[in-house]
């Protein structure tokens, strides 16, 4: 999540999903969570996704049958399998959005539903959580209703940032809403992943200020701007190699910084483990 638009959030959660399954063998949920449904048409084709937007198979479905008309879902159904058009990311899954989300929102704040909301998120990906390794939440820019209840029901939340000036300061913006409210918990934070980078001095000199700001947690690898990434948004109806949609240094990179992420996700892991272990009691040495 990036309070700021434009900086790849899409882009990056199909890269990230793709590389999990093809290179790390993880069994990987994408939720298409912002109402433009970009990675969903990166996952599937349009006449696909249509198909389940007027069957009411889309996270908008969903939440409208548990939050509005809290009845129970049967969330699993919602879930879409063979999406990605990489022949070796067999095992990513994806709840679709559709336009409507932001009607659902507009609803949800209107009946005063906010409480209701977080519940059911939470209550959601506790249950997806048994069945997935990794579970990446594409949001939308800004923050939405929907957006909110997720960075506080989510175990960890990333930033993508552009090497540039107005992504720093949606982090310091993002950084200010965390500190709000305290009591009513939010995501820990794995860090900046700087994507879209380019090769020119104002991009390195961007990236070594947001590097210096150790509230950044800069991961050492980011992702280049590449022909390569900017055509991989564009779903392809026959299926391709991993190397042949993210070649070379695109590839290269991906890789690397889905590495560090899982080094990350583990190093909380066993943090977390470590402090919920009861205090040990030392008893004096007899003489």
């Amino acid at each position: 999540m990036n309070a700021k638009g434009g900086v790849g959030k899409s882009t990056l959660v199909l890269a990230m999903a793709e590389t999990f399954s093809a290179k790390f063998a993880k069994n990987v949920l994408v939720i298409d969570a912002d109402a433009q449904a970009s990675v969903s048409l990166m996952l599937l084709s349009a006449g696909n996704l249509h198909r389940l937007q007027l069957d009411g198979m889309t996270i908008v479905d969903l939440l409208v049958t548990n939050v509005l008309n809290k009845m129970p879902v049967d969330w699993p159904s919602f879930v879409v399998s063979g999406v990605s058009d990489v022949d070796e990311a067999r095992t990513v899954y994806l709840i679709p959005s559709d336009m409507q989300l932001t009607l659902f929102e507009r609803e949800v704040a209107k009946q005063g539903q906010l409480v209701q909301l977080r519940s059911s998120v939470g209550a959601l990906l506790g249950r997806m959580r048994e069945m997935f390794d990794i579970i990446l939440i594409d949001c939308a820019p800004g923050l939405s209703v929907l957006t909110e209840s997720l960075l506080r029901e989510a175990d960890f939340h990333l930033a993508p940032a552009n090497p540039d000036h107005v992504s720093a300061y949606a982090l310091e913006v993002l950084a200010h809403f965390k500190g709000l409210n305290p009591e009513m918990g939010f995501a820990e934070y794995l860090g900046v992943l700087i994507n879209m980078k380019g090769a020119d001095a104002e991009d390195a000199d961007n990236m070594r200020l947001l590097a210096e700001n150790a509230d950044n947690r800069c991961f050492a690898q980011a992702i280049p701007r590449t022909s390569a990434l900017q055509h991989a948004s564009k779903f392809n109806s026959a299926e391709r190699s991993y190397a042949t949609k993210y070649p070379g240094e695109s590839g290269e990179a991906l890789e690397l910084a889905c590495r560090e992420i899982l080094d990350r996700l583990g190093e909380a892991n066993a943090a977390h483990q470590a402090s919920a272990l009861p205090a040990a009691s030392v008893a004096p040495a007899s003489k």
